[in-house]
């Protein structure tokens, strides 16, 4: 299979029609010099894969840098509170980036799908139209057990920002020894919430794997 390895020149290509909204027209282009949807859509469940990737492990980099800041032992409080908000900022881009990598998932597994059965009906021989179509409902079954994990994934992003937002700026307005105490009883609930979005985010990423490794057989 031919592999998606974009110049810079379409990469700027890509930028300017994301810009405007037009997948359609960046489509066109792509396969006008031999990369198809599909090669497309195999490099883009990629990107999410290592986006959840990168995600997962800034998750645990926040969950780690919260529980040294409840055993707090000493030190500056600001330079606590400062480590803390930059593991929540750094985890909200991650979360944003995952978010934007699914939709454009989507995005070219609907353009294909709906390609593909515009294509069925221009077979003249019905054993390779019903061969085709097979395989068409095969890869959309698979492309479903994969979006699901992700999407299950990405919804469980949601409660851990929102725990680690509040503990962020509960600190902010509250530096002091007290405040971080009193945050214990937080912990037990975002490292559940953690945990939950590590495992399906694992599931997920096996899932991609999965997806990627039947597309290229």
């Amino acid at each position: 299979m031919k592999r998606l390895n974009l110049p810079s020149l379409l990469s700027i290509f890509f930028s300017s029609f994301l810009l405007i909204g037009c997948s359609t027209a960046y489509y066109k282009t792509m396969e006008s010099i031999g990369i198809h949807k599909r090669d497309i859509l195999v490099d883009r469940v990629e990107e999410a894969r290592d986006a959840q990737e990168e995600s997962k492990e800034q998750f645990q980099s926040a969950l780690e840098r919260f529980t040294t800041v409840l055993n707090f032992d000493g030190g500056e409080l600001e330079d606590k509170y400062n480590q803390l908000n930059k593991e929540y900022e750094q985890s909200a881009d991650r979360a944003e980036e995952v978010s934007e990598r699914i939709e454009s998932v989507e995005d070219v597994a609907q353009a294909l799908f709906k390609e593909w059965k515009v294509e069925l009906q221009e077979y003249q021989s019905s054993k390779l139209r019903q061969s085709s179509e097979k395989k068409l409902k095969q890869t959309q079954r698979e492309y479903k057990k994969l979006i699901t994990a992700m999407k299950k994934a990405e919804s469980k992003i949601d409660p851990v920002l929102t725990a680690l937002h509040d503990q962020v700026l509960f600190l902010k307005h509250n530096l002091n020894a007290k405040a971080i105490a009193s945050l214990h009883s937080e912990l037990g609930n975002i490292k559940s919430d953690v945990s939950q979005l590590i495992k399906e985010m694992e599931t997920s990423i096996r899932e991609a794997d999965t997806f990627i490794n039947k597309m290229e057989d």
